[in-house]
């Protein structure tokens, strides 16, 4: 009898593309989706090696080319100190995303691991875990990073880490809500029967399976972390200038909105590209979470 309920849990589901070659047809046959991956891909090459796109200096200050506008080379057009706009916001790209990356995974382990213990221990451990999430999601959590920037003083990490301790609650919330449910799903249960023990079935079937879900969550959420971010550098709490960074470059722009308003309006949408980006590619992989691996 084992050997046939493991082989059930081990059995895996019908009907849906699996191994590389499945994924790779995901994004083949969805036109928006696969722009999303080049440009995450593209990004993420400027973020890793950005002379590959913009060689010049993004600190490199002409008083003759000052404020001119997009053309003749200059695909952003040029600052009030005579810099290349569109090098500042490749060179720019490295700080931000970095610092998105940071605060999703602060966010992700130790959200996920504090929802684990609330799911798998329950009682008033869970009880006492949930109320004090609960407290951190009712206050706006822009309030919470200023508060926590506010202690550990400006800079891009200090973002990040701030941004990170306030996701923390989101990711715990969810890893807690897919551990309870996926404790009382039929293979879990069935498992039981096969002699597996309760530690044994918690990180063999409960946790793989919840943990898709979060995976899934913190694609989205780097989004997320980008777009605040860049919130928290436009009012100058990220990196100081004259280093570029996204939101502090639609920042300084802000002054000549109203005649140059390439300066902010450009970075702001490599800002709002990538983000979307993200969030498409992440809708996908939150559309293929179900599948249970037993």
């Amino acid at each position: 009898m084992t050997t046939t309920l493991e082989a059930g849990l081990a059995a895996p589901p019908s009907g849906r593309p699996r191994g590389l070659r499945g994924r790779l047809a995901v994004p083949a046959r969805s036109p928006g989706l696969l722009l999303a991956y080049v440009w995450i891909a593209v990004v993420l090459l400027a973020a890793v090696h950005p002379a590959l796109f913009a060689p010049g200096d993004p600190l490199r200050q002409d008083g003759a080319r000052m404020l001119l506008a997009p053309g003749g080379g200059r695909l952003f057009g040029t600052d009030d100190f005579g810099r290349d706009q569109f090098t500042r916001t490749v060179w720019g790209t490295g700080q931000s995303l970095r610092a998105a990356v940071v605060a999703v995974a602060i966010g992700l382990v130790g959200g996920s691991l504090i929802g684990l213990v609330a799911g798998a221990l329950r009682g008033r451990v869970d009880s006492v875990v949930m109320r004090i999430v609960d407290i951190m999601l009712a206050v706006p959590s822009l309030i919470v990073s200023l508060a926590i920037i506010s202690a550990l003083g400006r800079g891009t990490l200090n973002i990040a880490v701030a941004i990170g301790i306030n996701s923390t609650a989101g990711f715990a919330r969810l890893m807690r809500s897919e551990v309870l449910k996926m404790s009382n799903a039929p293979y879990v249960e069935a498992s039981v029967f096969a002699g597996h023990g309760y530690v044994r079935r918690l990180f063999k079937h409960v946790v793989p399976n919840a943990s898709r879900s979060v995976l899934a969550a913190a694609t989205m959420d780097i989004g997320t972390a980008i777009l605040t971010v860049a919130a928290l550098s436009f009012l100058g709490l990220g990196a100081p200038p004259p280093t570029p960074e996204w939101g502090l470059l639609v920042a300084e722009g802000r002054t000549f909105i109203g005649v140059q308003w390439w300066l902010s309006l450009l970075p702001g949408l490599v800002i709002v590209v990538t983000v979307l980006a993200v969030y498409r590619i992440g809708r996908s992989f939150n559309r293929g979470r179900t599948r249970v691996v037993a």
